[in-house]
């Protein structure tokens, strides 16, 4: 479906949300090419948590009430995914209870099996919890010796640019004296909070 097909079936607004303003194509998985009209025209926000890249907002979705019952296959889809993400809220559960998918848009919602996970999401973040991301600068809030190096990465020192490990949301990689070294989040706050 074309970018006018979809701005104007959802009236310029998010599908899920009806937030206006920086809104975007997203393309339901998985992408079968025997489902027609796929996409959907979400915001920012929703695109984030549905793709994972930030906390589930539970009460950005109290907006699901009233997306579930659109008539789009598409937006029924990704309705009943963030519902089931959310079952544990009495709300969402209700919302499941009530919600009805045709056999072909339910096999759709559960091709992707996440229906099936607990959904917690793992981040970045400091010791107080803050969340990180690569281009921050931190502060080590306990000396830490470095492994296999004579240096000694003091408290209060100042890492630049870090960038986050990809495969473990507890340590991120910065340099300290020219080393590059593997470094705990829980030893780290991020400068400015």
């Amino acid at each position: 479906m074309n970018l006018a097909a979809l701005q104007k079936r959802s009236n310029h607004v998010c599908e899920l949300c009806a937030a206006t303003g920086a809104l975007q194509v997203y393309e339901v998985p998985p992408t079968a090419s025997n489902i027609p009209d796929r996409e959907i025209y979400i915001c920012n926000k929703c695109l984030a948590q549905i793709e994972q890249k930030e906390e589930i907002d539970s009460n950005h979705w109290q907006c699901l009430s009233t997306a579930m019952w659109s008539e789009v296959p598409a937006v029924q889809v990704v309705a009943w995914r963030l519902l089931n993400r959310l079952r544990n809220e009495s709300w969402a559960a209700d919302n499941l209870d009530l919600m009805y998918l045709d056999d072909a848009t339910l096999a759709w919602a559960k091709a992707t099996g996440e229906h099936e996970s607990d959904h917690t999401l793992s981040l970045h973040k400091d010791a107080n919890g803050q969340l990180l991301a690569n281009g921050d600068t931190i502060i080590l809030t306990k000396s830490l010796d470095v492994k296999g190096s004579s240096v000694n990465a003091r408290l209060g020192t100042v890492v630049k640019n870090i960038r986050l490990d990809a495969n473990d949301t507890n340590y991120v990689e910065g340099k300290i004296e020219g080393q590059s070294i593997m470094i705990k989040t829980i030893y780290v706050r991020k400068q400015g909070v």
